[in-house]
């Protein structure tokens, strides 16, 4: 093993790339297999993370999230939330375990870092018409920490930078030069957030699997983004800009449609929507209206009130009194006889 180790950093400063067999990505045969999630290769491949570096990682960067995001506090919009979440979850392949939260944000957006951590913004909820669409979107997003995508494009990129190392080291600023391009690069959320249309397309995959033995109707993953696309066309600029590595609309509406004729086995019944989803939409949708009105009543204009003081002195018959800083004062001629 050690002999390899040698061979693997004297191919990265040789500015060649050799990916051991040790290291080489299984094909998962089993993936499109329902009744084996829990149990199969989803997230195996060229990895430098382990799970417990992975879950520190996105610890790190959660709090970076919810140092510059607003939060809802609500208990029982997140209560629901996080339980709808965890259903998904425990019907997937997840490795770790997960912590949701909800984002007060009116952008359809969610997003899973990697680790568990989890975040959904109120506005996702708001625009889905039944708990089994916001399902959907929030089954993808599970998939992406499932498959490890966050930490397996780092892993891409750190290859990268290791292969650039002889590039820099033979450039002008030697050692000195890779000091500076180290210090260049800044880890920042967006890093684990913007997947290729690959990983993409798998997370669609995974995710119609999740919802469908969690119990929901999977067609509702097609539903919404059937009205996103509609949204779109009226309102461009609806679809969030980190979404822009995901595959064509039109496209993975196709796929999704595909995948549950040939592998999601039909059922009688689904979950379809819920009273605690018409709760939930309710309770934001007062939350918003009250931050709205808070909003507009902290930039009203206010009437500035005389003191007590100024409101005896505007009472008093002296005209010469200095008391009330905003009363005129009256100043006397002198007398042109004298």
């Amino acid at each position: 093993m050690k002999a390899w180790r040698n061979g693997w950093a004297a191919a990265v400063l040789a500015g060649t790339l050799v990916v051991p067999p040790a290291f080489a990505a299984p094909q998962s045969k089993s993936e499109g297999d329902v009744s084996e999630i829990g149990n199969r290769g989803v997230g195996k491949g060229i990895n430098l993370y382990s799970l417990e570096r992975e879950i520190a990682l996105g610890k790190q960067l959660a709090q970076q999230v919810e140092h510059s995001a607003k939060m809802i506090d609500d208990p029982v919009v997140n209560e629901y939330v996080n339980r709808v979440g965890q259903n998904l979850v425990r019907n997937s392949d997840a490795q770790v375990p997960f912590t949701i939260k909800v984002i007060d944000s009116d952008q359809i957006n969610a997003f899973a870092l990697p680790g568990g951590f989890f975040y959904v913004n109120s506005g996702l909820i708001l625009h889905a018409d039944e708990e089994s669409e916001l399902a959907g979107v929030m089954a993808h997003e599970i998939s992406h920490v499932c498959a490890r995508h966050g930490t397996r494009n780092a892993t891409k990129g750190q290859i990268m930078q290791w292969a650039t190392i002889p590039l820099i080291l033979l450039g002008p600023g030697g050692w000195a030069g890779y000091g500076i391009y180290q210090g260049l690069n800044l880890a920042i959320p967006l890093t684990f957030l913007s997947f290729s249309r690959a990983s993409e397309a798998e997370a669609d995959y995974l995710g119609l699997q999740y919802m469908y033995k969690a119990g929901y109707d999977p067609n509702s993953f097609v539903t919404f983004f059937e009205k996103i696309q509609a949204e779109e066309r009226k309102r461009p600029g609806t679809i969030p800009k980190i979404f822009a590595t995901h595959p064509p609309t039109p496209d993975r509406i196709a796929a999704a449609q595909k995948e549950i004729a040939t592998i999601l086995p039909p059922r009688e019944q689904y979950i379809v929507s819920t009273s605690e989803f018409d709760t939930v939409k309710r309770r934001l949708q007062a939350i918003e209206f009250n931050t709205k009105i808070q909003t507009k009543d902290a930039n009203k204009p206010t009437l500035k009130n005389r003191t007590q003081d100024s409101k005896k002195t505007a009472g008093s018959t002296d005209p010469n009194s200095t008391d009330d800083p905003d009363r005129p004062v009256l100043k006397r001629r002198p007398d042109q006889n004298n």
